[in-house]
């Protein structure tokens, strides 16, 4: 995995480290996070190491902590999961885990980067994402960083509180 920072703007991404895992825990964990995730079970720590180990340094899994500039403060993270290197696809995965870090563009330059690295530095020809339907800042923010809709699947997952909820696709094409 590459350890190289990239920077934009008010945001840089560095490579996870197992050091990240308390800010990780502390992040996913977080109840205005979690709701935005397929899976909204609690996060262990045994879970994010099981991730880490078999996933990031295996390479199937690209992860970085995104970090706010000029404060160097970590904010939450970005990946790309399930790396196809074959059909040269991935899926997008992001959070931002520090609520004063919301709102401010750190996600939307995040996202920008993740696929620059993407379509440069792993040679992929689409990344795609999953997003609930109703998540309409999120699906805006994807919109801004250049995601276009794909479709709607409907009552996709189902929720802790018994409801089903819709996902939304979105994908990105390398033009280059």
């Amino acid at each position: 995995m590459e350890t190289k920072n990239d920077k934009i703007e008010n945001v840089e991404l560095r490579s996870i480290t197992l050091e990240d895992t308390s800010n990780i825990l502390k992040w996913r964990n977080n109840p205005s996070v979690k709701k935005n995730f397929c899976i909204q079970e609690d996060l262990t720590k045994e879970t994010h190491l099981n991730w880490f180990h078999n996933k990031i340094l295996t390479k199937e899994v690209v992860q970085f902590i995104i970090i706010e500039k000029p404060s160097n403060t970590p904010v939450g993270s970005t990946y790309l999961r399930d790396i196809d290197r074959h059909a040269k696809k991935a899926e997008f995965g992001i959070f931002i885990g520090e609520e004063t870090a919301r709102g401010k563009g750190i996600g939307t330059s995040a996202t920008k980067l993740i696929i620059d690295y993407g379509f440069k530095k792993l040679g992929l020809h689409k990344i795609y994402l999953r997003v609930f339907s109703n998540n309409i800042q999120a699906i805006k923010a994807y919109e801004k960083a250049g995601f276009e809709y794909e479709g709607t699947a409907k009552d996709d997952i189902l929720l802790p509180d018994g409801t089903y909820q819709d996902i939304t696709f979105m994908s990105i094409i390398n033009k280059e």
